[in-house]
């Protein structure tokens, strides 16, 4: 019965010794998830998150002065000086569809394999990165125009964001 008692009395101590506080991060919970889930955030520059982070956090939709009746949307423009999104979100919020436009970002490193592997001795001159997003049809499409040249010669190539040529 003695070690019965002492050894209830260790277990009650040593449950209060192990006990712990942890915090976790901070949930969003968005109703463009679906926007979210579609742009990868990890892989594109900051330039470019920053300007999809603005188009999530807008939230003065009823306020748009470019609302169009047939389809009930409100199409908002935001602007940086690299490039543009131009976003059509419904009455609610919701994000219904997005083209964006980026110029000379820096290429992700899939793109900039296939591109030296296929075109070795020429330069990158200028690049456009587009971005068309549908909720709809749940599609992300990714594009890339990239101006090359070498010597006297300039080119352009497209190719999606898997560096295969369109």
């Amino acid at each position: 019965m003695k070690k019965i008692i002492i050894g209830l009395l260790i277990f009650g101590l040593t449950i209060q010794v192990n006990s712990q506080t942890v915090e976790l991060q901070e949930a969003v919970i968005s109703i463009n998830y679906k926007y979210i889930d579609a742009v990868d955030s990890n892989n594109v520059p900051e330039n470019v998150k920053k300007l999809e982070e603005a188009v999530l956090n807008y939230k003065n939709v009823e306020q748009s002065e470019l609302y169009d009746d047939e389809q009930d949307t409100y199409s908002v423009s935001f602007y940086i000086p690299e490039g543009k999104i131009v976003a059509a979100y419904d009455a609610n919020g919701k994000i219904v569809r997005t083209i964006e436009k980026y110029n000379n970002i820096r290429l992700p490193q899939v793109v900039l394999q296939a591109v030296s592997k296929r075109f070795p001795n020429w330069g990158i001159v200028e690049d456009v990165y587009y971005i068309k997003y549908q909720m709809e049809k749940d599609s992300l499409k990714q594009v890339y125009k990239i101006k090359l040249e070498n010597e006297d010669e300039i080119i352009t190539i497209k190719t999606n964001e898997k560096g295969a040529f369109i």
